[in-house]
């Protein structure tokens, strides 16, 4: 049988938005147990993978299950590492992508459904 992928979009700085990706990964694994699923953030979204994010303590544990991997636009660190004078402190797990809109592209080209919340 073939792998469920989907990969998920999170660009705002939204809590509840954000909360119902969170919520999306976490159905979908239940639902089709082995499905794989990225969640893409940049933008804004990007806050949710950083250690000031609300989410933070969920993010983390999900990110060492399982299926479940998150991804951060390099390009949205490097605008506010120019901002503030740093990168971005990401939480632990979360890996970075040259850019999350390509990287969005890559995976729907693979085949991941796609879903923005």
């Amino acid at each position: 049988m073939m792998k469920t992928h989907l990969v998920i979009q999170v660009s705002t700085d939204d809590p509840r938005t954000q909360m119902i990706a969170l919520n999306n990964a976490v159905n979908v694994q239940k639902a089709i147990p082995g499905a794989v699923v990225e969640i893409v953030a940049y933008g804004p979204g990007l806050g949710m993978l950083t250690g000031k994010s609300k989410q933070k303590d969920r993010v983390m544990s999900m990110a060492l299950s399982e299926g479940i991997s998150f991804s951060a636009c390099g390009n949205t660190m490097k605008k506010v590492a120019k901002k503030s004078g740093k990168m971005p402190a990401l939480i632990d797990g979360v890996k970075v992508v040259p850019a999350g809109v390509t990287r969005i592209m890559e995976l729907q080209a693979n085949g991941y459904a796609y879903v923005r919340p």
